[in-house]
């Protein structure tokens, strides 16, 4: 039996263009050092963004090109060393610890590469965790994973665990749990990394749409240019700057760039 073919990206309705849309995410000289003495790293530098509510987003850069300190920024797990940012309309770098928890407990939801799951906890365990700091009671948690596993289609496995399940699944419960608590943003760190072509595929479909149906702020960490074709915007990273921002092919724009390219400098003359 021959292979499904990749699941493509479809026609999207885009925000890009939309002035009156309200920004939920905005950067301002952005930058982020990390200061060891005389060997200080300075991750990013002064980043200008704007990232309207309900627009679907990809980072894309090489190794070493600041994106995981620029998702940690945007997480709310760490704050500029310089610069502002606001999540909707909330300046972080003026929160406390505890502020900036309840923050990212509110507003943000994250899905990780390595899908992060209890292993000796079920899928409906582990997509309650966070209703569980944020104190919400356990006939509600309950009903609420149990409506996110189902939304990622996998009511039928709420009570196995991770080894019991495939990765693409173990990727939809991650997916599940970032639902919960009904974010704003979802902040993705490269969801597909460790899953084969056409699983690949079910997850960003999976990721379309909620951002189509659901009108969540969308922003993914990747260095895969296909991944990156299923969002309207591509922001591509170079030795912590911005060195493009643009459409995508979805959108209208240009081809996205193969940021595997970049991870090799061409000397100057």
């Amino acid at each position: 039996m021959p292979d499904a073919p990749p699941i493509q990206p479809s026609d999207i309705v885009s925000t890009i263009d939309d002035a009156s849309v309200p920004i939920t995410v905005k950067l301002r000289d952005l930058h982020k050092i990390y200061d060891s003495g005389a060997n200080a790293v300075h991750a990013v530098r002064g980043l200008n963004v704007d990232i309207p509510e309900g627009q679907y987003i990809s980072i894309m850069g090489a190794s070493g090109s600041g994106k995981s300190t620029l998702l940690n920024v945007l997480g709310a797990l760490d704050v500029p060393s310089k610069g502002t940012y606001h999540l909707a309309g909330k300046l972080t770098s003026k929160q406390t610890r505890d502020e900036l928890a309840a923050l990212r407990n509110e507003y943000i939801g994250f899905i990780f590469q390595n899908f992060n799951l209890l292993t000796r906890s079920t899928a409906v365990e582990n997509v309650e965790l966070p209703m569980v700091y944020a104190g919400v009671p356990t006939r509600k948690r309950r009903a609420a994973a149990l409506a996110a596993l189902d939304k990622v289609g996998l009511a039928d496995r709420a009570n196995h665990l991770p080894s019991e399940m495939s990765g693409g699944q173990q990727q939809r419960v991650a997916i599940a749990r970032s639902l919960v608590n009904t974010p704003r943003v979802l902040l993705a760190d490269e969801p597909t990394g460790n899953l084969d072509t056409h699983t690949s595929g079910e997850i960003m479909k999976i990721l379309d749409e909620l951002h189509t149906k659901d009108g969540l702020t969308i922003i993914i960490v990747t260095h895969d240019p296909g991944v990156a074709e299923f969002t309207e915007r591509v922001i591509v990273l170079r030795d912590g700057r911005i060195i493009a921002d643009q459409k995508t092919p979805r959108c209208g724009g240009p081809a996205v760039p193969d940021v595997r390219a970049l991870s090799l400098s061409v000397p100057e003359n």
